[in-house]
């Protein structure tokens, strides 16, 4: 079977996006298919598979997204914007659009040929200042949109020192903490000499530091600015896969970047089996 596909990336966090609309592949074909071409070395390769579909609510569209492991997320700040350009570049959706996604609706723009804008859904969860064993740091935690996003947000002034295997292990044992029913994705971060924003995100189904995450920016905007501890409402965050912008206007939270499609064509892959 010949799958269409594109290749795209925003921030350096990689997806393959398809248009199930066509394909009407069911879930578990889709769970299927992830895990075999986002294998690195082996088949594609990417951090996760976004297929696009039919909308269940008042949407252009309907986003599915699954990480690399098969799991299916909530949503993801860096992949909206990536399958929002695929769907007005394949005359699915208009400049403007209303994207389905698990964790609710966000609205997207087109602002050029590769910057999009996505209104982030409002948190629905919320605890800050929460105490982890074994450790003497506080850290903060939001879900973005219903069912959220997890995300833990903590303060590690030593981030720009370090390398991210000294810090491994805390994530993980953040990653998995009990206390939370869903385990989360875990955003540590410091401020530069310019007081903006450097930060390292351990993902979920991944299970790894990733390049990037949007919805982590806007967790650790969101903490920031709820916190006070920055005044901008413009909030620059610098990444492993380059730098994320997040605005904040009227206490809505908006990520922007680019979008690159790397390559477009058909998965081949002669061991695929759907």
């Amino acid at each position: 079977m010949e799958v269409p596909f594109y290749k795209m990336q925003g921030a350096a966090n990689d997806f393959i996006v398809i248009n199930n609309m066509k394909l009407r592949l069911s879930d578990e074909q889709l769970v299927s298919l992830t895990k075999q071409v986002c294998r690195q070395r082996f088949s594609v390769g990417s951090d996760a598979l976004m297929a696009l579909d039919f909308p269940q609510a008042n949407a252009d569209f309907r986003m599915k997204f699954y990480n690399a492991d098969g799991t299916e997320a909530e949503m993801c700040g860096n992949g909206v914007r990536c399958i929002a350009r695929f769907a007005y570049e394949t005359g699915i959706a208009k400049q403007q659009m209303t994207i389905e996604t698990k964790a609710g609706n966000v609205d997207c723009w087109r602002l050029d040929k590769r910057q999009y804008r996505v209104q982030i859904n409002e948190p629905s969860v919320e605890n800050f200042d929460l105490s982890f064993p074994g450790t003497d740091f506080l850290v903060d935690y939001v879900e973005l949109g219903d069912p959220g996003v997890p995300h833990l947000v903590i303060n590690y002034p030593q981030l720009k020192e370090i390398t991210l295997a000294d810090i491994k292990p805390l994530a993980k044992k953040l990653r998995l903490w009990d206390a939370l029913d869903k385990g989360a994705n875990v955003n540590f971060y410091a401020f530069d000499q310019n007081n903006e924003v450097i930060l390292r995100t351990f993902e979920r189904g991944v299970e790894d530091f990733t390049l990037a995450c949007g919805t982590g920016a806007v967790s650790t905007a969101y903490v920031l600015k709820k916190k006070q501890l920055i005044k901008n409402d413009f909030i620059t965050l610098h990444v492993l896969g380059g730098v994320l912008e997040v605005e904040e206007n009227k206490q809505h939270f908006y990520l922007i970047g680019d979008t690159n499609i790397v390559t477009k064509g058909y998965i081949c892959d002669e061991d695929l089996v759907i």
